[in-house]
């Protein structure tokens, strides 16, 4: 780095990395599937966000993603049961294989629920060395039993964003759902819809361009300042 001006004396040099478009260049690119996984906020036995869900499931199947589906049905209040629950081990375990999710949530009260958060905060921000959740992309989508709103969508976002996730630009909110949905729980053609299939292509889009280069685009420099120090001090501790 001697070459480049450092702009503070505060600056670790030696921590200090100059963004490279070289680094972005996969040299041979994932071939399998986009793996995406989708999480719907409701218990309900009719419940819109679950067939939502899985109509977006259905697209990003023809867009040719692998998907998984996860049912919230028995899965504990966070802390209310050991890391080793069932239910528990299956959200966590189909977090780690996705690079890609879909959240989608009922507004209720104003919010997303209780049951979408739970899944959420069973989502541990680490595991040992492994985040879960960073650098994987995110689409969230919601839907009201009134007038369109995108409160719920709007707080997905910032968990998103908490969880070092890449959340697409687009979204979906679903209105006055109890409308938009047949007898056999098809969506209909509409508006809606379209905006569904714009969300679903998107974020495949952006899990391909991603996927293989996630570990550089979160890296940051404060973690490599902190990880440097922390061996320094493991290298040159006193031997007893």
């Amino acid at each position: 780095m001697s070459d480049v001006l450092m702009p503070s004396p505060n600056l670790d040099v030696a921590c200090f990395q100059v963004p490279s478009s070289s680094a972005l260049e996969t040299k041979v690119p994932s071939s399998h599937p986009p793996k995406i996984l989708l999480l719907y906020g409701s218990l309900r036995e009719r419940s819109y966000s679950k067939l939502l869900t899985l109509e977006a499931a259905r697209l990003l199947e023809a867009m040719g993603a692998e998907v998984r589906v996860f049912d919230p049905l028995d899965l504990p209040q966070p802390d209310a049961a050991p890391e080793s629950h069932p239910k528990v081990k299956e959200l966590r375990d189909l977090a780690a294989w996705s690079e890609g999710m879909v959240w989608c949530s009922p507004e209720r009260h104003g919010a997303m629920t209780g049951i979408m958060k739970s899944q959420i905060d069973w989502i541990p921000l680490s595991v040992g060395a492994v985040r879960p959740t960073q650098g994987k992309t995110l689409a969230v989508m919601e839907v009201s039993g009134g007038s369109q709103s995108f409160n719920a969508v709007n707080q997905m976002r910032i968990l998103g964003r908490w969880m070092r996730m890449i959340t697409i630009p687009n979204q979906s909110s679903v209105a006055k759902a109890l409308l938009e949905f047949d007898e056999a729980g098809r969506m209909k053609p509409s508006a809606y819809y379209d905006r569904v299939v714009d969300v679903m292509e998107e974020l495949v889009k952006f899990t391909l361009l991603t996927r293989d280069v996630a570990p550089y685009l979160v890296d940051r420099y404060s973690e490599r300042k902190e990880s440097a120090e922390e061996l320094s001090k493991r290298v040159n501790q006193s031997t007893l």
